[in-house]
């Protein structure tokens, strides 16, 4: 079984900073790509950023320059160090993590349950 747990979430002033991590647990999943999601109130989920197994980074843009991805292979953990955070990054914040649970099934997406950020003005 494979589970996903998000943690470093809070409430931040504007301009302030924030480390959000996610551990995957699941003795045989190796996740191909792992990223960060988020969902504002009425609004789609949509990509933070992504990273490859081999550290390959994708950013949104309203994350370049601010949002910097990165994971521990070994300890299947994922991190999001945020900057300068805005207002409008006020969202709950979800892990995500695709690969196969064990060699023989396909791969698949895994979420977490999500870590409300908020950031005041």
């Amino acid at each position: 079984q494979v589970r996903v747990v998000e943690s470093g979430g809070g409430l931040v002033q504007a301009g302030g900073s924030l480390r959000l991590s996610c551990v995957v647990f699941g003795s045989t999943f190796s996740p191909n790509r792992m990223g960060w999601y988020r969902q504002a109130p009425g609004k789609q989920r949509e990509l933070v950023a992504q990273i490859s197994s081999g550290g390959g980074t994708n950013y949104a843009d309203s994350a370049k320059g601010r949002f910097t991805i990165s994971r521990d292979n070994a300890e299947n953990t994922l991190y999001l160090q945020m900057n300068s955070l805005k207002p409008e990054d006020t969202a709950v914040y979800y892990c995500n993590a695709y690969g196969k649970r064990i060699y023989y099934e396909a791969p698949r997406d895994y979420w977490g349950q999500g870590t409300q950020v908020t950031v005041s003005s």
